[in-house]
């Protein structure tokens, strides 16, 4: 999509701003239901003459003009950053995050702020303070999480595509959910700096769109070493301007562990095992490779996450900035109602786990031996892209479910998360595409997830799948569009 509009601006066929009204008017029209922006950006209007004066000038890049769409928990100095929390509502920032002001310096054009789970924990976007964001396929179950917001204005055509970030799946899986396609960059591959942090040894940026080509734009505009973060670097070898979109010749490991029924659903183990037919009918061998302490990667990546956080969440204590209670008569009382208030229960949640395994007498037995696995689990995958050039698997065992089946027991919740954690875990590339739909209409979608620094080349995977695979879109008459 982004290619065609491109072509379209740059032959004057529509302005910059007029493709962006297109795109407000549908927002406007649409997300009353679907319920996917926080914020609106009513700047936009000016960002896009910008882009049309560089346009006309002959100097557009490829997405200058393009109308995106920013999940919330990424600084913007000209829209609040809440990451959808009471905590920071209201808050404008007083920098742009990195991958922000990249986009801004390329003149992409900023349609709004995206709601999320409550500072990026969560699989449904329900915990979000806010509002529920409802899955343009059926609106009456989850668009997942916790970047749900920005994969449902994708999938109901709001932006042309959009930004998210992902711990342990949370571009992956509401891409999954939504039909649209999201990415979780290599680890390091683009700068954390103004990206709200969740877990900062896991946090990725990503991008979502409605196809790996589009993703890999996105990617291309994002991707670099940033002197703010110094765990970002320059890939030696992402260069997607054009993806290659072939298969032939490709080694694929289908992961055992995730394609068993007992833990994915029937309907979406026969989505991924026809997937698989079509890469090796494209002459591309598939065999099944067993990674078997994928099953302890979720126990240790909700450890170290939830460290992390409880570590990253400390400084919202009501002094300087975020929810202040009234009239605290001492500053115990300050900080505990402020936090108290402030976060939502999903939040807390994970905080006191994490405080808890890095108490002293359990840091060894909790956090330390999570670490070690961790470790262990990137090896294992070491082994595997030995033999492979990537691997293959499910990106969720089920499809969407309904707000009203939303676990009440947290840990089932967490184990939704079984397919996806594992990469970040590893900090390696992966990528989720659409590959079929259950019998109720929902899609299924197929991770592909590749060695570090891989990602062009997981990206083009995606692409040729996609060349070949019917995707639907949602139906646009219940959406209110």
């Amino acid at each position: 999509m982004i290619a065609e509009l491109r072509q379209k601006l740059d032959k004057k066929d529509i302005s910059a701003r007029e493709l962006l009204e297109q795109y407000i008017a549908r927002a406007r029209k649409t997300d009353p239901t679907v319920g996917a922006f926080l914020h609106v950006n009513n700047e936009a209007g000016a960002a896009a003459d910008a882009a049309q004066k560089q346009i006309d000038a002959g100097q557009a890049g490829i997405i200058t003009g393009i109308p995106i769409g920013l999940k919330d928990n990424l600084c913007t100095v000209d829209m609040p950053t809440t990451c959808a929390s009471r905590m920071l509502q209201g808050f404008v920032p007083p920098y742009d995050a990195t991958v922000v002001k990249k986009l801004r310096d390329q003149r992409a054009v900023f349609v709004g702020k995206l709601n999320m789970d409550e500072f990026a924990m969560g699989a449904t976007t329900a915990t979000s303070y806010y509002k529920k964001t409802k899955n343009p396929f059926n609106l009456s179950c989850v668009p997942g999480g916790s970047s749900g917001g920005s994969a449902a204005a994708v999938s109901a055509g709001m932006v042309v595509a959009a930004l998210g970030s992902d711990t342990g799946g949370s571009v992956r899986q509401p891409a999954a959910f939504c039909g649209v396609t999201g990415l979780r960059p290599t680890y390091g591959m683009v700068s954390r700096y103004g990206c709200v942090a969740f877990a900062s040894a896991l946090d990725q940026v990503g991008p979502i769109a409605t196809s790996a080509q589009d993703c890999a734009y996105l990617l291309s505009a994002i991707a670099g070493k940033d002197d703010y973060d110094q765990t970002s670097q320059n890939s030696p070898s992402f260069a997607p301007k054009a993806l290659e979109a072939n298969v032939a010749g490709k080694r694929f490991g289908l992961i055992k562990e995730l394609m068993d029924e007992s833990l994915v659903e029937a309907e979406t183990v026969e989505a991924v095992k026809r997937a698989a037919l079509w890469f090796q009918r494209n002459g591309a061998t598939v065999d099944e490779v067993s990674l078997p302490l994928l099953k302890y990667a979720v126990p240790s990546y909700y450890l170290i996450s939830s460290a992390e956080a409880s570590a990253n969440l400390s400084r919202f204590d009501g002094v300087r900035y975020g929810y202040r209670p009234k009239n605290p008569a001492t500053y115990d009382e300050l900080v505990t109602h402020s936090r108290h208030e402030g976060f939502g229960w999903e939040v807390k949640r994970r905080v006191m786990l994490g405080c808890y395994a890095l108490c002293s007498g359990y840091y060894d037995d909790y956090y330390k031996r999570a670490t070690r696995l961790a470790n262990v689990i990137r090896s294992d995958y070491a082994r595997a892209f030995e033999t492979f050039d990537a691997l293959i698997s499910p990106t969720s065992p089920n499809a969407a479910f309904p707000f009203d089946d939303v676990p009440s027991d947290p840990s089932q919740l967490y184990l939704a998360d079984v397919c996806t954690v594992s990469a970040a875990l590893a900090g390696l590339p992966a990528v989720s595409t659409p590959c079929g739909y259950t019998g109720a209409g929902l899609p299924v979608g197929l991770m592909i997830t590749g060695d570090a620094w891989g990602d062009a080349n997981i990206l083009s995977y995606a692409a040729a799948f996609e060349g070949e695979f019917e995707r639907r879109t949602p139906v646009l008459e219940e959406l209110g569009a």
